[in-house]
């Protein structure tokens, strides 16, 4: 099974790549829980491809380094996805690498988005932003989206949001529903046994 991570820092080292460190290896860890499998986990660092990317603007065709990230992503059973919030929105350069690949090969594909920001005011860019352009490309996006402004490193939320999230796409990559506890025939209720309305019905008919 493999886990393909896009990041889009810059910087070196960078709290996106952080991010996408973090969300990868928990998932990894809750894939292999789920499934007991191996998981692959391959990093796309775009700012290695910015040139290529560019170049593939202007000449259409993709440099090795680039074509081999756009087979990884293709052909990855899940995705991970994080970019540094640039004026409210996705960085150019992670807008232009999912510009650059075909527009079917995240059909059906799990994607966990996420994003980070120097203030927690830039939060909503994953659902006016991020959530959006992934669900044009028809990618099936975890309900758990994850944002680490520069205050969450260290604190309280951030390593719950990331399990969460990573639970969620692991689900989705390995073929299982959220963990649900099944619901009982007869549920408690305030301390009382529920049963059902047909046999409470069942139990007035006359005997023979």
């Amino acid at each position: 099974m493999k886990l393909v991570v896009v990041s889009a820092g810059l910087s070196v080292p960078s709290s996106t790549r952080l991010l996408a460190d973090r969300l990868a290896a928990e998932t990894e860890a809750k894939a292999q829980a789920r499934a007991d499998v191996e998981v692959e986990v391959e990093v796309v660092e775009l700012r290695d491809l910015a040139v290529e990317i560019a170049h593939n603007f202007t000449n259409g065709f993709p440099g090795r380094k680039l074509a081999a990230a756009l087979d990884a992503v293709a052909g990855a059973d899940g995705l991970i996805v994080v970019t540094p919030v640039f004026s409210a929105s996705y960085s150019g350069l992670f807008k232009s690498f999912f510009d650059v690949l075909d527009q079917d090969a995240l059909t059906g594909k799990p994607v966990l988005i996420a994003a980070t920001g120097g203030s927690a005011r830039h939060s909503l860019v994953l659902e006016h932003a991020l959530r959006p352009l992934f669900a044009y490309l028809r990618a099936v996006v975890v309900p758990t989206a994850v944002y680490a402004a520069s205050e969450d490193w260290g604190a309280e939320g951030l390593p719950e949001r990331v399990e969460r999230a990573a639970g969620e796409l692991a689900a989705l990559m390995t073929g299982l529903s959220a963990a649900r506890p099944a619901a009982p025939a007869k549920a408690e209720a305030g301390g009382f046994e529920v049963i059902p309305f047909a046999e409470q019905l069942a139990a007035l008919r006359p005997a023979g």
